[in-house]
């Protein structure tokens, strides 16, 4: 810190300065400070370089909005609040297993919340679009205590919290899965509810700018915890809501110092910190950091000392303060100054212990959310200084441990009962029995009365949705033809059916293709004219490919969601499209297209949450496969990602080869999606590599069997072939090749199967060895994939581009002897010939997996197939692709 060598010269600048705020009102100060700023810089004087402001309250005293409701009443509902989250919590754990949950973070945000539902939280039962809010994860028990106090939960439904099994339980955290009718957003998995409501924001935006949904002054309300934001997805997309000015979207950060084992800043200012991160990125900063009963302190702190111990006590000085009490305070905190101390001079160590901190202050709070709800401009962020565990006394206020606090002794769970004035005997507290109040009871009529003005209960999910009109499979007939002489990658084969969706009548403006940077690699740059970018300023520039068909065009009713270099950007947006149906009652259809290897791999945590949101939508994984996309190499070419998806159960993925195969798929999820309403998402694969594409087979039940998983692309000619290839993706064309190498070179008839979802038959296998583990009276099921290949007996040889675990998913339903093909390994770059030798998965390699399973029959000879593998290139002595 600079010392100041002539206090009179600044107390003279700092009166000036009062004199314009006072005669000229803050514009004209703000103004003033910029052009000082500016000619700063013109002259050479170094700018210091924090943009931070003292660790104070943003808000004066005097510029408050008064709260307008009744403080008295409100605090009384918000203590039985408390008190039944609490109980719900240690409940659930007097049991042997001890379910868990958490009660010190409720403890600490129980204000923030409650003003929120008191007076900002807007609902749907009035025609309002209703508030978005994302609730922090491990303050759930809150949210469910303040429904049972509304008659929404029952008591046996607290008793089941964290019990699910049975049907009628509370889920640990927010889940719109396991509570379809409550929960809107998945938030528990730190930094994905900041992000997710960012893009909630943001597509909003979007809604509204191109005439789709009509958002009102709808807000979007993120709860976040200080250490939350340690997390990257937490502030990663800070800046573009600061940049698209959403004046939607608000951030309260429960700023209790702690995280789950200490301190977040231990030797640091958490806030200071955040405010500086956010204000930089364009956002409006309201600290919320002491309560009232600081206001005349600080009215009185002439000397400035006080400000000054405020500025520069670190964040496990100020834990050390809530935990030691009053006598600690007065000596550590207040006694470094002579002039700080003297401030206190009046008062207790309990009336010290007890200078409350903004965030339980519910007149800083409602300041803070009043000024943030009128900000239309740029978003806002409140920081609120809370105390984790509140109320907790000895048992885990501003503990480190007080993270996994689930139970209080006896005399911690009085102390508590006291604080808060609940009414329960000490003869009942060893139960921890839930307190409502009568019906008709002020606090009971006060809280409903709130609620009605707002628009209805929160938290509550829209579950229904409405129907869309689907285009038939006749909509795609570009894609069911063969392409003649011409050779097309299924990528731009799902292009033109992008295309095709995107102009039609019923269901085209719902259409929202989503790319993270890579629309021209993708062979969509011919969208851009066509549907435009969407930009909340239109285009305030002239493209230099102006004058080209296919120029860069921004629009503000462009369709185009494209996120820059984002993929957890682009996943967010994509999500919020995908539910769209839900929260803003407008189904879309979103594509989120994107390199195979940065889809599941680099933002698996948020296509999770999508399951668990019920999305519906689909994902393209372009240029997928670990050979398809040749000069890339290791970190770009994919060999797992359809083994990541099956780990989500409600997403369908596909790995399609032809176009027609393509356009059976998307038209069949659209129908599910859309007009079945399936609470679904899809994954599908394309491929970059260009060849000509086949018409679809006439055959009966092909487009069934696509949609199942598999069907025969090609009869062996005998009525009895001697193998089977099964194929998908990119290597179906080797397996095609190698059946006829096989027919011509060595005198094997084989049939060839397209595998278009091993992870559908894998899917369905098991429910068919469920179904017949549970139900041995009944005649047993059969397995499509088992159905389809049981015909005959002869050896089955699978070949993907992806890990041999993939296709070894279907091992227990082969009727016959299984060989698998698969890319393991790390990729790398080279021709595609090469690098499918190289992985084993070339059709010289399926050649030699057909001879060899026909060798271990005894129908082949094992010299004659060490002959063949000579005659195919393949080196006996090859390095093994797992091991470099």
């Amino acid at each position: 810190m600079i010392d100041d060598i002539d206090p009179i010269e600044t107390r003279e600048w700092l009166d000036s300065l009062d004199s314009v705020v006072r005669d000229g009102g803050d514009s004209r100060a703000r103004y003033l400070m910029i052009q000082l700023a500016k000619h700063a810089v013109d002259t050479g004087v170094p700018l210091p370089p924090s943009i931070t402001t003292p660790f104070r309250n943003t808000i004066s005293p005097e510029d408050e909005k008064p709260m307008p409701g009744d403080l008295f009443m409100e605090r009384r509902i918000r203590s039985l609040v408390r008190w039944n989250a609490l109980a719900m919590v240690m409940r659930a754990n007097d049991n042997d297993e001890g379910l868990g949950g958490h009660i010190s973070s409720f403890s600490s945000s129980a204000t923030l919340y409650d003003v929120g539902c008191n007076y900002f939280f807007r609902g749907t039962d009035d025609g309002h679009p209703g508030d978005l809010v994302f609730y922090q994860g491990h303050s759930a028990p809150g949210m469910y205590a303040r429904s049972y106090l509304e008659g929404r939960l029952t008591e046996g439904q607290l008793d089941n919290f964290r019990r699910e099994v049975d049907g009628n339980g509370l889920s640990s955290y927010p889940h719109p899965w396991l509570m379809p009718d409550y929960w809107q957003f998945p938030t528990v998995s730190m930094g994905l509810g900041p992000i997710q409501a960012i893009y909630q924001a943001r597509v909003m935006k979007y809604q509204s700018d191109r005439g789709l949904v009509d958002q009102k002054d709808r807000n979007v309300w993120c709860f976040m915890g200080d250490g939350e934001c340690d997390e990257p997805e937490s502030l990663g997309a800070i800046s573009l809501a600061g940049r698209e000015k959403l004046g939607n979207l608000i951030f309260v950060v429960n700023c209790n110092l702690q995280r789950l084992d200490g301190p977040v800043r231990g030797n640091g200012k958490i806030i200071q910190e955040l405010e500086g991160v956010f204000r930089g990125a364009g956002w409006d900063v309201s600290k919320v950091i002491w309560g009232r009963k600081w206001d005349p302190l600080l009215e009185r702190d002439d000397s400035g000392m006080l400000q000054k111990r405020m500025d520069e006590v670190c964040d496990g000085e100020l834990q050390n303060y809530k935990y030691n009490g009053g006598a600690y305070t007065r000596e550590h905190f207040f006694g470094k100054y002579p002039e700080s101390l003297d401030l206190v001079k009046d008062l207790s160590d309990d009336d010290i212990m007890y200078l409350n901190r903004g965030g339980h202050d519910p007149y800083k709070v409602y300041a803070a959310y009043a000024k943030a709800a009128e900000q239309f401009e740029r978003p806002t962020v409140i920081l609120a200084m809370t105390v984790k565990g509140y109320g907790t006394g000895e048992a885990g206020q501003a503990s480190n441990e007080t993270h996994s606090l689930k139970k209080l002794d006896i005399e911690a769970l009085k102390a508590f009962r006291d604080r808060f004035a609940i009414p329960i005997d000490d003869k009942d507290l060893p139960s921890v029995p839930y307190y409502r109040p009568d019906e008709n009871s002020p606090e009971m009529r006060y809280m409903r009365e709130r609620r009605r003005k707002l628009g209805g209960c929160i938290p509550s999910r829209r579950s229904d949705a409405q129907v869309l009109p689907v285009p038939g499979l006749e909509a795609f007939s570009a894609q069911t033809k063969s392409s003649g002489d011409r050779s097309v990658s299924t990528t731009m084969a799902f292009v033109r059916i992008l295309s095709t969706l995107a102009k039609d009548k019923a269901i085209g403006h719902r259409v929202v293709p989503i790319v993270p940077d890579e629309a021209r690699t993708f062979g969509m740059e011919g969208m851009f004219r066509q549907l435009g970018i969407y930009s909340s300023v239109g285009q305030r520039y002239t493209p230099h490919d102006s004058d080209q068909i296919m120029y860069y065009k921004e629009d503000i009713k462009g369709q185009i969601l494209e996120e820059g270099i984002n993929e957890a950007g682009a996943g967010s947006a994509w999500l919020a499209a995908a539910t769209s149906y839900s929260t803003s009652n407008y189904p879309m259809v979103p594509f989120y297209i994107f390199y195979s290897m940065f889809g599941f791999q680099r933002i698996g945590d948020l296509l999770w949450a999508a399951g668990d949101s019920q999305a519906r939508g689909f994902l393209m994984g372009a240029t997928s496969g670990r050979t398809t996309l040749n000069g890339e190499g290791l970190q770009h070419q994919d060999g797992h990602s359809h083994l990541l998806a099956a780990t989500i159960p409600n997403c369908v993925s596909y790995d399609p080869t032809y176009a027609y195969e393509l356009a059976v798929i998307i038209q069949d999820g659209m129908r599910r999606m859309y007009s079945e309403r399936e609470n679904r998402f899809y994954y599908i694969t394309t491929m970059n590599e260009n060849y000509p594409q086949p018409a679809m087979p006439e055959t009966e039940g092909v487009e069934a069997g696509i949609v199942k998983g598999m069907y025969r692309l090609k009869a062996a000619e005998a009525d009895v072939p001697r193998v089977r290839l099964c194929g998908a993706g990119s290597i179906l064309r080797e397996v095609e090749a190698a059946a006829e190498m096989l027919r011509a070179d060595y005198g094997v008839d084989a049939e060839v199967w397209s595998l278009t979802s091993i992870n559908e038959l894998q899917r369905d296998g098991k429910q068919v060895d469920r179904w017949n583990m549970l139900n041995p009276d009944q005649a047993p099921r059969t397995a499509f994939f088992t159905e389809q290949l049981q015909a005959n007996d002869a050896p089955v040889v699978i070949a993907t581009d992806y890990m041999k675990s993939f296709a070894e998913q279907l091992r227990s339903a082969c009727p016959a002897e299984l060989y698998v093909l698969g890319t393991d390994g790390f990729g790398r770059s080279d021709t595609r010939a090469k690098l499918r030798h190289f992985f084993e998965v070339s059709r010289e390699f399926v050649v030699l997996a057909a001879l060899t399973a026909l060798a271990a029959r005894g129908e082949y000879s094992s010299q004659d197939v060490a002959s063949a593998r000579d005659a195919l290139g393949i080196d006996p002595n090859k390095v093994d692709p797992t091991t470099i």
